[in-house]
């Protein structure tokens, strides 16, 4: 594994996550002792609304003025997970056009490779159906049924089918559950809004026990409460975290580029607060970004940007985790104003 630092420059050479090295094998994964691999999943084969989720990898590596750079440390909580963290980019997973379940089984195997490689896998989508075979392959490494899921989404994704298909980005969460890989109880859903499901499908996740927090309760009784109880749940629901972000949780306001936006509902700051808390505070072992849809994006490619953001928050907080920052909702009291810290070291010293 060989680290290439000699241009910062966001958009000269490799393309990978924030210039992580390359590796290619689970082999590699251990000779580097990685901890986190970021990969991608590039497939939007079964995406019901506006396509060009397929680019969301590539969209989400490329282009900040922070890539290359080590000096990252997290404003709120002074971390730098670089510090702590040893990170990887894998690659991508092989999509095969027009089979889907050949794909699927792709995806399942390459983050299969990532966690026997011993590291934790974070997958950049594409579609949110491939968190079927995502999740499917953190739970053949650590025991159907012992593995929860915190969703964040505008939309359930616990539909029977799309038009006949078991496969879809509408889907997942229900093959999941059907199949025994994830129980239901072991599903803590935040930030559902809009028009859809209809009753039976709102019927068969509360008949599996389902804990899904609406934006109804989040308007009502605020976000910080509700991410409190998500976090309870997180804890008393299986014995590992796998977090699932589909940017569309997010109001469209924060991230216009995605396939089916749905107004209403989270701001960008809150999202990126509940990934670093559940990192933090109860751990992960996996997690997926899902549904950017550069194709759609304005701006200065500010869906993208969420998502990249939200996966350096999740390493910001399993740096925390690792060092012992587990306490709720830390901040450090520099950056609250509310006076000195605990003792902060960088590779360049205190």
């Amino acid at each position: 594994m060989r680290v290439n630092r000699s241009s910062e420059l966001e958009w000269s050479g490799v393309q990978t996550f924030m210039k992580a090295p390359v590796c290619l094998t689970p082999e590699d994964l251990r000779a580097g002792n990685v901890d986190v691999a970021v990969g991608g999943a590039p497939w939007d084969g079964t995406a019901s609304g506006l396509s060009g989720t397929r680019l969301g990898p590539r969209a989400i590596r490329q282009g900040d003025y922070i890539s290359g750079s080590r000096y990252i440390t997290h404003l709120g909580v002074r971390v730098n997970p670089l510090d702590h963290l040893v990170l990887a980019d894998y690659g991508d997973a092989e999509v095969l056009i027009g089979d889907t379940e050949g794909t699927y089984e792709n995806i399942r195997g390459f983050v299969g490779e990532i966690l026997a490689g011993g590291a934790i896998p974070i997958i950049l989508g594409g579609d949110h159906g491939i968190t079927w075979p995502a999740a499917t392959a953190v739970a053949d490494a650590y025991g159907h049924g012992k593995v929860g899921i915190v969703h964040f989404d505008a939309h359930a994704d616990t539909a029977p089918d799309m038009q006949g298909s078991l496969y879809g980005h509408g889907t997942p969460m229900r093959r999941l559950i059907e199949s025994g890989a994830v129980p239901g109880r072991n599903f803590v859903q935040v930030g559902l809004r809009g028009y859809w499901p209809e009753p039976p499908v709102l019927a068969w996740m509360e008949a599996n026990e389902l804990r899904t927090h609406f934006m109804a309760e989040i308007h009502r009784d605020g976000f910080g409460a509700v991410l409190e109880r998500a976090v309870d749940e997180a804890l008393d629901s299986a014995d590992h975290l796998y977090i699932s972000l589909d940017v569309d949780v997010a109001d469209p306001a924060y991230a216009p580029g995605t396939g089916t936006p749905e107004p209403g509902g989270l701001t960008s700051a809150e999202v990126l607060w509940a990934i670093r808390r559940l990192a933090a505070e109860v751990g992960m072992v996996g997690m997926d970004v899902v549904e950017v849809s550069p194709p759609y994006d304005v701006g200065p490619d500010i869906t993208a940007l969420l998502a990249r953001r939200a996966v350096m928050e999740a390493l910001t907080g399993t740096a925390m985790r690792r060092i012992g920052l587990t306490e709720p909702d830390y901040l450090d009291p520099r950056s609250t104003g509310s006076g000195e810290s605990r003792t902060y070291r960088t590779s360049e010293g205190t």
